[in-house]
């Protein structure tokens, strides 16, 4: 998708940023309201973890069968896709409250964010010229994580202020969904008609698993990029699930807003980060900060979880939101940023397959301890493991060539 007058790429920049934004707002919505939905529908730890799990493996579902769609049939039609899918979404957390329901709708909304993530990454890149493809990856990730820290405080803040708490934040959701489908219609470039006497080809809309291909040349950089940025996944993960019932029931903390604020910090600082990324001489050397702030981030963590104390839980949230930014954005930078445009879609949403992965399976483990132990043991336990991981990484990036 690219755009050609000046003026058309920035419209289209701000229509394509717009509905990437308020597709990611979408689904960090429910994160401070867990304890309103624990309170509603009786359950644990456990269940939240779940709901966390089957939404990150909705978008990597999204993501296998539909990773390489926008690179077959064009970035435009998958972003309104993805943004519709989104509205749905929301439609889904309006309707009478139950647990497989809440399963259902959160499947449903890691759909549309593995839509919209390869897309979404492959669309603002591709609207920048060649040479400020890093300035494009850098608008791509701040609306991904711009969109998560929003949607966090915005549900935290109408769950503690107005009335409806379930509700409103779902019809602000479902109303900037479709300002965001009509954006893209309206404001995006449509690909250009084919020359007279030349045959039209049709579109190959594939609704089944492919593979994400990932040129062999990039492969050992990849590997790093998908290591370094899930330890920040896996962090921010179990972070964002424990967050509200560990400031409700540890710390005896309901303010609704407070727990949206903790999560927000984490996806505004992962914002700063990305563009601290692009002040570094080199994205392994970014990388490789990120990877020690990552090991710092987890003793944090821990440092909250025991004594549970609140101060060390904003500072890692802080530490692990410009450290995850700086991982990320050196790993678009050499994995992304590397490809060739045919090929983008592909790479980046098998980037963020295997981050996505990452998410998932930490945040099952930690519920699952956490209700064999405790939360105070399980968080112990995953931030130990998490500091070796970033280490392992960090020690990596040395050995790696890519620059």
């Amino acid at each position: 998708m690219t755009a050609g007058r000046p003026g058309v790429r920035v419209a289209a920049v701000a229509a394509t940023a717009f509905a990437f934004t308020v597709t990611m707002l979408g689904t960090t919505l429910p994160t401070p309201l867990y304890p309103l939905y624990a309170q509603r529908l009786d359950f644990a730890a456990l269940t939240v973890s779940v709901l966390f799990a089957v939404y990150a493996l909705g978008v990597v579902a999204a993501l296998a069968c539909f990773g390489r769609l926008s690179d077959d049939v064009g970035r435009r039609p998958v972003l309104m896709l993805a943004t519709a899918v989104a509205a749905l979404s929301a439609v889904l957390f309006l309707l009478p409250l139950s647990v497989p329901l809440l399963i259902v709708a959160r499947v449903v909304s890691g759909l549309s964010a593995g839509l919209m993530t390869g897309s979404g990454t492959a669309a603002v890149v591709d609207l920048f010229p060649a040479e400020r493809s890093a300035a494009g990856g850098a608008l791509a990730i701040g609306a991904n994580m711009g969109g998560l820290g929003a949607g966090t405080l915005l549900a935290g803040v109408l769950a503690q202020l107005a009335p409806h708490p379930l509700v409103l934040p779902y019809v602000v959701h479902l109303v900037l969904s479709v300002i965001g489908l009509s954006g893209l219609w309206l404001l995006t470039p449509k690909p250009p008609p084919k020359p007279p006497g030349q045959p039209a080809s049709r579109p190959r809309w594939r609704i089944r698993p492919q593979r994400l291909r990932v040129p062999p040349a990039l492969r050992g950089s990849f590997t790093i990029a998908v290591l370094s940025g899930g330890a920040a996944f896996a962090v921010t993960g179990v972070l964002t699930a424990i967050t509200a019932l560990f400031l409700a029931k540890s710390l005896h903390l309901t303010s609704h807003a407070l727990a949206g604020g903790v999560v927000c910090l984490v996806f505004v600082a992962l914002a700063v980060g990305q563009l601290l990324a692009r002040l570094i001489s080199s994205p392994l050397l970014a990388m490789r900060i990120g990877c020690v702030g990552l090991v710092v981030a987890a003793g944090c963590l821990a440092g909250a979880l025991g004594p549970t104390l609140l101060a060390p839980l904003l500072v890692a949230a802080v530490v692990l939101g410009a450290s995850g930014g700086l991982c990320l954005n050196a790993g678009i930078a050499i994995t992304v940023g590397r490809t060739e445009q045919a090929s983008r879609g592909s790479v980046s949403s098998a980037l963020f397959a295997g981050l996505y992965l990452m998410l998932a399976f930490p945040a099952v483990a930690v519920g699952v301890l956490t209700d064999a132990t405790s939360l105070r043991t399980a968080g112990l336990i995953f931030t130990a493991a998490v500091a070796v991981l970033a280490a392992a990484v960090a020690l990596a990036t040395m050995r790696n060539r890519a620059t």
